[in-house]
């Protein structure tokens, strides 16, 4: 089910106002039933994949906390490689049996293992993360297992941010769950007031972008280079409204209900360095990569060669989370290298170090932002071809060429004041005040009467959906 789409806007008032006119009891089942049909809505059958790995993780939770020595560890690598598994036969196994096939093609080999079709189970990686955050934590000592089946299934399928994060932890959610909320007025319309600002940002910025973005980048080898500039320029700001107003309106929903998940960005474009971009960009993957992969890996104890080394693994391995496939592999390479040749010039070449006064900072923003859109084009190329094709035509193009684009010059215009209209926002960190119901009236009817008339309705998928 779309967030951006009528269909949702009648799921949620339903399950709302039932949430509310429930005790206890009847709440969290009324979750559990309106987040499986929030997921069966886009393929009922995949219910079962989730259902499968609820209850392998659920009892592994409990034996973990109950065994003691070498036991703990065994049950928790079953339980990893179950979500692992499961996550590798319909993600990863066609890529890497794929590339197989074309090894052994040099040497004359036909590969034996056959190519599946079966469809990704959308949001597969999200909740696959989320289970495995649960048994580590329980592991870790740091979460009693969850007893309550029924809770324990809604911590993994809660709707609001089942399909694509912000990947919670247990510490954060599973109490809350238990918890008698009372409504709250001004809660409420602090999360209506998320859910609109975050459809505005899809429907009106992301998917208007999306026009152009799509025209550039589905056929390169036709645009000339300012086109690709702009549409990858675009595409920078497409897929941070897009995946931002994803959450937001997650947010806004579970809150408009009493529950607290965690902020998934921070204004990431104001970031003057990588390492600051990740601490502002998809914090629940970040920090969840940061936790359960790097400090695992030895984190900031180990040697300082070692230490590049396991920076770049992490971020190829988020790289390759996020699809089965290279041009993925070497954008997440790519901010790995980014964040070591950063970490180098400041122990080796303290010099080159810009000072940490405006200019400076200005030029670092720029550079950072610079950096980041460059990479974006591997995210967002069909494959390494079209991508290093987009770049080499990017890096040589002319101020006389024609912008190529099915927007007309107006229409580029009014989507370049959207962009400038979000990054006023986030630079003076504009709050939305919704303490006096007139203003929050004004505000949530002004945001929704532009949402209606500027909003482009094709009901597009989140980008974000595809992991």
């Amino acid at each position: 089910m779309l967030f951006n789409s009528i269909h949702f806007l009648i799921f949620f008032i339903i399950v709302t106002l039932g949430y509310w006119s429930l005790g206890w009891n009847g709440r969290w089942r009324l979750l559990l039933f309106a987040s499986c049909y929030f997921y069966m809505v886009f393929m009922p059958i995949y219910i079962l994949i989730l259902f499968f790995t609820i209850v392998i993780d659920y009892f592994a939770g409990i034996y973990i906390e109950q065994s003691k020595g070498s036991n703990r560890k065994l049950l928790l690598i079953v339980s990893l490689i179950s979500n692992i598994g499961i996550l590798g036969i319909f993600k990863y196994y066609n890529f890497f049996n794929t590339n197989i096939s074309h090894l052994l093609h040099l040497i004359d080999v036909r590969n034996p293992a056959p190519y599946l079709k079966i469809l990704l189970p959308i949001g597969l990686s999200f909740h696959t993360f989320q289970a495995m955050s649960y048994t580590i934590e329980v592991y870790r000592g740091n979460q009693k297992a969850e007893r309550h089946f029924g809770i324990y299934a809604l911590y993994v399928m809660f709707y609001p941010q089942l399909v694509a994060g912000p990947i919670e932890r247990p510490q954060n959610v599973i109490h809350q769950f238990y918890e008698k909320h009372q409504f709250n007025w001004e809660k409420a319309k602090s999360g209506l007031m998320m859910m609109a600002w975050g459809l505005f940002k899809k429907v009106v910025i992301a998917d208007r972008l999306a026009m152009v973005v799509d025209s550039a980048y589905n056929n390169p080898s036709e645009k000339n280079g300012l086109s690709l500039l702009v549409a990858t320029f675009f595409y920078t700001f497409q897929i941070y409204c897009d995946f931002s107003g994803y959450s937001e309106i997650a947010l806004g929903s579970a809150r408009v209900m009493g529950f607290e998940l965690m902020e998934n960005f921070k204004s990431p474009y104001f970031s003057k360095s990588i390492s600051e971009f990740w601490r502002r960009w998809h914090i629940s993957l970040s920090t969840w990569f940061r936790d359960y992969l790097y400090i695992p890996l030895g984190g900031n104890r180990v040697s300082e060669w070692r230490r590049y080394f396991n920076q770049f693994i992490v971020f190829m391995v988020s790289g390759l989370w996020h699809g089965a496939q290279w041009t993925f592999v070497i954008w997440g390479s790519l901010h790995g290298f980014y964040l070591i040749v950063a970490a180098a010039r400041n122990k080796y070449f303290p010099k080159l170090t810009l000072p940490d006064n405006t200019l400076g900072k200005a030029i670092n923003l720029i550079s950072t932002f610079i950096l980041v859109m460059l990479a974006w084009v591997f995210f967002r190329a069909k494959d390494t071809r079209d991508a290093l094709l987009i770049l080499r035509k990017i890096s040589f193009f002319s101020i006389n060429d024609s912008l190529e684009s099915p927007l007309n010059n107006i229409e580029i215009l009014f989507s370049l004041g959207l962009i400038g209209l979000l990054l006023w926002k986030e630079l003076k960190c504009f709050y939305i005040n919704t303490e006096s119901n007139v203003r929050f009236y004004s505000l949530i009817s002004l945001v929704m009467i532009l949402v209606y008339f500027f909003g482009v309705f094709n009901t597009n998928n989140f980008i974000y959906f595809q992991f």
